[in-house]
């Protein structure tokens, strides 16, 4: 038996500014479709849901220009 799962996911994933290291939030809106052959009664996707959000995150995490915290970002321009 297999079972095909489509999903949505919204929300947003908070995390550290890769210039700054103030927090971030971020939007994320991904989806999957996948197809599962269950060992048991259960079917777990955490897994799955972590790896697709995090896929979904850009590769360089950083605030808008300007909104980067100007204590740290004054180190930067040293």
């Amino acid at each position: 038996m297999s079972v095909d799962v489509e999903a949505q996911i919204s929300g947003t994933v908070t995390v550290l500014c890769d210039r700054c290291l103030e927090r971030l939030d971020i939007p994320v809106e991904t989806e999957f479709e996948e197809t599962y052959t269950p060992e048991g009664a259960e079917l777990d996707f955490s897994q799955e849901v972590y790896d697709f959000v995090c896929i979904a995150l850009p590769l360089q995490r950083v605030h808008e220009a300007g909104e980067c915290n100007p204590e740290t970002t004054k180190y930067l321009s040293k």
